[in-house]
C-alpha cells in the first residue's frame, strides 16, 4: 500500500512534468509554426515530415498540441492563481471573525455551487465575449468559493489547537496568528486542492475553447483542435484522439500527483505506513 501511494505521486508528476515541458518548449521550438497553413498536405498521415500529420488546414499536429498546452496551462494557472488569491484569504478570515462574516461568505459560496461550473464559465464568456482572457476569469471566479471552503475547513480545525490558544492569550493579533500559526499549518491541504483545480481547470478550458468561448482561432487550443477535429472524424479519426489523449493525460498526472501528495502529506496516513 505504502508503494502505492509515492507511485501515484511519481507517476502523476512524470505525466505532469511532460507535458509542463512540451509547453516550456514550444515557447523557444515547435517543429513547424502552429498557425502555418499548407493546404497541399491537409489531412497528410504520420510521416517522417509530419509526426502527427497535419489537419484539414495543413497545420502541423505536433505543432499545434505543443502550442495548445502552453495555452491551456496558461489559462489554467492565472485562473487557479485567481482563484486561490481570493479564496484562501476570504476563507482564512470567515472561519477566524465567524458571526455574520463567515455566513456571508459560506452563503455567497453556496450560491456558487448552485450552478454548475462549466455552465457558470460559459455564462460568463457569452456576457463579456469569447477569448483566453475571459475565460480566466471565468474559471477562477468558480475557484474562489471552493478555495474559500477549504481554507475555512481547514483554518477552524487549526484554530482549535492548544499553540494558537496560547498565541491569543498573548494578545497577538488575529492577523498575525492566521499568517503566522494558521497558514503554515494548513498549507499542505491548499497544496493538495489546488492540484485538483488544476486539473478542473484544464477541463473547462477545453470545454470553453470547444464551444468557441475560449482561446481564438488562430492560436490553438486542445478543446479547438477537438472541435475541428469531429468534421472528420470518420476520415481522420486521429485529429481527435491526440487532443484528447492531452487532455487526458494532463488531468490523470495532475489527479495522481494531488492523491500522491495528499497521502505524502497527511500525518494521519504517515502514521498508518
Amino acid at each position: 500500500m505504502t508503494a502505492w501511494r509515492g507511485r501515484n505521486l511519481l507517476i502523476g508528476g512524470f505525466l505532469t512534468a511532460i507535458i509542463l515541458v512540451m509547453a516550456l518548449t514550444s515557447l523557444v521550438w515547435t517543429p513547424y509554426a502552429p498557425t502555418k497553413m499548407d493546404f497541399l498536405h491537409k489531412l497528410a498521415s504520420p510521416s517522417p515530415t509530419h509526426f502527427l500529420g497535419t489537419d484539414a488546414f495543413g497545420r502541423d499536429v505536433m505543432s499545434m498540441l505543443m502550442a495548445g498546452a502552453t495555452s491551456s496551462l496558461a489559462v489554467t494557472l492565472v485562473a487557479v492563481s485567481l482563484g486561490a488569491a481570493i479564496g484562501i484569504p476570504l476563507g482564512a478570515i470567515a472561519a477566524a471573525q465567524g458571526g455574520w462574516v463567515d455566513s456571508l461568505v459560506m452563503r455567497a459560496a453556496d450560491l456558487t455551487f448552485a450552478f454548475p461550473a462549466l455552465l457558470t464559465a460559459v455564462m460568463i464568456t457569452a456576457l463579456l465575449g469569447p477569448g483566453a482572457t475571459n475565460a480566466m476569469l471565468a474559471i477562477g471566479i468558480f475557484n474562489i468559493p471552493v478555495f474559500a471552503r477549504v481554507t475555512r475547513g481547514a483554518t477552524l480545525a487549526v484554530l482549535g489547537l492548544d499553540f494558537v490558544m496560547a498565541a491569543r492569550a498573548t494578545g497577538r493579533p488575529e492577523g498575525s496568528i492566521l499568517w503566522h500559526h494558521v497558514l503554515p499549518n494548513i498549507v499542505s491541504v491548499l497544496l493538495v486542492q489546488t492540484t485538483i483545480q488544476f486539473a478542473l481547470a484544464i477541463v473547462a478550458d477545453a470545454g470553453l475553447s470547444y464551444v468557441g468561448l475560449g482561446t481564438q482561432p488562430p492560436f490553438p487550443s486542445w478543446g479547438r483542435m477537438l472541435n475541428d477535429a469531429q468534421t472528420f472524424i470518420y476520415r481522420a479519426p486521429m485529429l481527435a484522439v491526440y487532443p484528447g489523449a492531452a487532455i487526458t493525460l494532463t488531468v490523470l498526472g495532475l489527479n495522481l500527483m494531488g492523491d500522491g501528495l495528499r497521502d505524502l502529506l497527511d500525518p494521519r496516513l504517515s502514521r498508518q505506513r
